[in-house]
């Protein structure tokens, strides 16, 4: 059996998953997960095993009996420090309606909401249901705001890719 071939069974319960940050050995399978999602924009395989890397602090990924089964992938803005950009979020298509996604996001955030960090950001294609909701719903079990905005157009990609809205979740700001 290859990697890309093993999957975690879809009956595990939800308890049984560990969320820890991720090692450099997770990389290959963050790339499995993002290039069987058939979704996802897939970057290179050196990509994952560099993000694994350099930004474990802002990541974090799900396993189940040591198996990785999904992945946040993000990093704190440079010019705003205490926004956590989120760049991917995937789960294992084995695993995936159990609210993984969500409760990795609602870890990091926790993990992260001690170091400064209060606004997330993320961007999202218009078409993607899928990820509006997740987001929308991270939002409003924590309480907080989300506003979205037009960031990147299809011209601004160099192939075909969709555009790209901007969703910011954070508090509610007070003009």
């Amino acid at each position: 059996m290859t990697p890309t071939t093993l999957r975690a069974t879809p009956t595990t319960v939800p308890d049984a998953v560990e969320f820890r940050k991720p090692q450099i050995s997770d990389g290959v399978r963050l790339w499995e997960i993002a290039k069987d999602s058939q979704v996802l924009d897939v970057n290179s395989s050196y990509s994952y095993v560099l993000w694994c890397r350099d930004f474990q602090q802002t990541s974090i990924v799900s396993a189940i009996d040591g198996q990785v089964v999904g992945f946040v992938t993000g990093y704190v803005r440079p010019e705003a420090p205490t926004t956590l950009f989120v760049w991917q979020v995937a789960v294992d298509v084995a695993q995936r309606g159990q609210g993984l996604a969500g409760r990795m996001l609602s870890g990091l955030l926790d993990r992260l909401m001690w170091q400064g960090i209060s606004t997330l950001e993320t961007t999202i294609s218009p078409d993607n249901t899928a990820s509006i909701a997740l987001f929308t719903s991270v939002a409003t079990h924590r309480g907080l705001h989300i506003s979205q905005r037009k960031l990147f157009s299809p011209n601004d990609f160099p192939d075909e890719h969709a555009a790209e809205d901007l969703y910011t979740i954070g508090p509610r700001h007070v003009s």
